[in-house]
């Protein structure tokens, strides 16, 4: 090989790193946006189907269906299963309730509805013989505990490791009509009272029922009363929301008529040449729907066609999260701080094992130490019983001793007199024998005599 000369490999390399060389020279590095520019927005040229998204959501949402669950709380005979069946057009089966419960039972019915292709599964929940007790210390009590109930399967189903919340019947209430009576000026301590312990369970509409019992004077003075004295005593109702645009207007104005003064009817009138559902008095007829008799059209709007999935949604995420938040900080559950320390629910959990065990093992002591006591209790009960029995005993031994002496001594007595009796006979007998063969002789020596 000779010198000045390169291989053939040699010379190839040369030639790629001068290429490499003056391309890297010419071409430079893009730059990356940074995190604080703005994002851009591109428009599309043409339709791609990011628009259907909404209508795969609607459909998907009418194939699963919807729940819908309604509390109705009220007095008994206050009407509030004529106004469910006036509310949705049809007859719900119910039982009619007595007044003579002795305590307040929470019933509800499940009822499958379809309106054009939309199924909702509707429960209605009665409370059955509210109001009616003398003491109404309890009333709202089995009320509390259903709605508590039906949270805590909902919580239960979400910790579970298989969880099948897409299809599970949601039994939580999602508004709660509340039932005022006509009869008064102002809201019942037991209304107050009541409401107070639901608002932060439920979302509360009040009505009042039956109202076409009131002059429309009376109706509007009553409802600024309830809605004054709901206020001063602190007690939240549900307010129809206003952040939407779309249905701010009219929420607004209908949040201005709470409480709804509302009548129920499932008859037909005729009234002109058109048949309507209403009532027939004797001075005139009252049209349900009419919104110039009651605010039953009102409630109706409000409570199915604008605000009922924002009546699920507060259920969701302001009462349930509540009780939620509630049952896991007394299950030992945390936030991280703000300190970014993890949180370990292994840790938590066994915390609270540990917690629980001692907890346990605390109460079996107690509870052993109280078998003891109340075995030495019973023992020092069952001496001095014993010591009783035996003192009653050793009385019972000396009388029955001391009569037995003196049964001993009249049996001997009775047989002294028994032995002095039968001496006595003896003798009688004997002097009778004498006299008797004696008396027998006289005639023989008499009879001597004369022959003689």
């Amino acid at each position: 090989m000779c010198k000045g000369v390169y291989p053939p490999w040699d010379l190839l390399f040369t030639k790629v790193s001068l290429f490499l060389e003056t391309v890297m020279s010419s071409w430079t590095m893009p730059q990356l946006p940074s995190l604080n520019e703005e994002k851009r927005t591109l428009e599309l040229s043409g339709h791609v189907g990011l628009r259907s998204l909404p209508d795969q959501l609607v459909k998907r949402a009418v194939k699963q269906g919807y729940s819908f669950n309604i509390l109705c709380v009220g007095e008994t005979g206050i009407g509030k299963s004529t106004l469910i069946n006036t509310l949705f057009r049809t007859i719900f089966e119910n039982e009619e309730a007595s007044h003579y419960d002795e305590e307040v039972k929470v019933l509800p019915r499940t009822y499958d509805l379809q309106e054009s292709n939309v199924n909702l599964k509707l429960t209605v929940v009665h409370t059955v013989g509210f109001g009616d007790q003398i003491n109404h210390v309890k009333s709202s009590e089995p009320i509390l505990e259903y709605i508590d109930a039906q949270f805590k399967r909902y919580l239960e189903e979400e910790l579970k490791i298989k969880r099948s919340l897409w299809n599970y019947h949601d039994t939580r209430i999602h508004a709660c009509l509340y039932f005022i009576a006509p009869n008064g000026h102002s809201l019942k301590a037991l209304d107050l009272v009541t409401m107070k312990k639901l608002d932060s369970k439920v979302n509360i509409i009040p009505v009042i029922a039956k109202a076409d019992t009131l002059t429309r004077n009376e109706l509007v003075n009553l409802k600024i009363k309830v809605m004054s004295e709901l206020v001063s005593n602190g007690v939240q109702i549900y307010q129809f929301p206003t952040e939407d645009e779309a249905v701010a207007e009219i929420n607004s104005s209908m949040n201005t008529q709470l409480p709804f003064a509302v009548i129920g009817s499932t008859e037909n009138i005729t009234v002109g040449n058109k048949t309507v559902k209403g009532r027939m008095y004797p001075w005139g007829s009252i049209q349900v729907e009419n919104e110039n008799h009651c605010d039953l059209v009102k409630l109706r709007e409000m409570l199915l066609r604008v605000n009922m999935e924002d009546l699920r949604e507060q259920t969701h995420t302001r009462h349930y999260e509540l009780y939620r938040r509630c049952k896991l900080e007394e299950m030992g559950f945390k936030d991280p701080s703000l300190d970014n320390q993890s949180f370990s629910l292994q840790k938590t959990y066994e915390a609270k094992r540990k917690e629980f065990i001692k907890e346990l093992q605390h109460k079996e002591e107690s509870m052993r130490q109280m078998f003891v006591n109340k075995v030495k209790e019973a023992e020092v009960e069952l001496k001095e019983k014993e010591k009783e029995l035996q003192g009653r005993f050793e009385r019972l031994k000396t009388m029955h001793q001391e009569e037995k002496k003196n049964l001993e001594e009249k049996k001997r007595e009775m047989e002294e007199e028994m032995n002095a009796f039968n001496r006595r006979k003896v003798a009688a007998e004997t002097l009778m024998g004498q006299a008797l063969q004696g008396s027998s002789q006289q005639p023989f020596k008499k009879d001597k005599d004369k022959k003689k």
